[in-house]
């Protein structure tokens, strides 16, 4: 009789020290993923340290990406929240390590000399075995065309990564974001040739397309930095943040594609 008490009270521990008895067999329809976005960035740092940077310190990443060989490193699962973005905003979402995953390529960035700023080009394997990873990402969380982010889109007024060398047309091309098409841009461009849309109109349209900027109507550097962030990804020729016609278009475009 003791036996059998003493196994039932043991079986009865086991059960609490288990959890809770949760009854899985429904499923709600109204659901999605966390992950809204993916926001992409560059070390600046070799892979040893980048290894170590990422792994010890308070900043992490879901996945690094080496150079050569092109070896994708996952770091933090995709149900955790890694702490890439800092503070970070986009479409009115604010601290978007929580509904992000942070995707780091292995590139030293940029360094000044005296001809000016260098930045370092990404290996063509790394950016392969990114594409593959994307296109999984985007398909198991069910992400939409134009979820992938830069760092310097969601923090453009503190980050630049991954920089006017990051090939984003290659991206487009596989089907990952939109690109605006050219001939609409060329036609568009023509018109604001002949009256350039004010500061106001830019901040507008930046908003819209989901930056964070000011909305007084004045070309501070707030609103530069913003315009620099968008050039950089869609016209990397000039990102000097200065409003023109060809940026113009470009927004324009972008905010009244139909794949938006």
């Amino acid at each position: 009789m003791r036996l059998l008490l003493l196994s039932l009270l043991l079986a009865l521990l086991a059960g609490c020290a288990s959890g809770p008895s949760i009854n899985t067999q429904y499923q709600a329809q109204g659901q999605n993923s966390r992950v809204q976005y993916i926001i992409l960035h560059y070390t600046s740092t070799d892979l040893a340290h980048s290894l170590e940077l990422l792994t010890r310190g308070e900043v992490s990443s879901h996945y690094l990406i080496a150079e050569n060989p092109a070896t994708v490193y996952r770091l933090v699962d995709e149900d955790r929240r890694a702490w890439h973005a800092g503070v970070s905003q986009w479409q009115g979402r604010t601290w978007l390590n929580g509904t992000s995953i942070g995707i780091e390529l292995v590139n030293q960035g940029f360094y000044d000399g005296p001809k000016g700023r260098y930045w370092q080009p990404f290996a063509p394997a790394q950016i392969e075995a990114l594409i593959v990873l994307l296109k999984d990402i985007m398909q198991r969380h069910e992400l939409a065309p134009g979820s992938i982010l830069a760092h310097s889109d969601v923090a453009p007024q503190r980050k630049v990564d991954p920089g006017p060398l990051f090939p984003w047309q290659r991206l487009a091309e596989e089907g990952l974001i939109p690109w605006p098409e050219a001939g609409a841009v060329a036609r568009q461009q023509a018109l604001f040739e002949a009256q350039l849309p004010d500061v106001a109109w830019f901040q507008q349209q930046l908003a819209e397309h989901g930056y964070e900027v000011p909305n007084h109507g004045q070309l501070d550097q707030a609103t530069r930095n913003v315009i620099a962030a968008f050039q950089m990804k869609y016209r990397q020729a000039n990102y000097d943040g200065e409003p023109d016609s060809e940026t113009a278009a470009l927004l324009w475009v972008l905010n009244n594609s139909a794949s938006r």
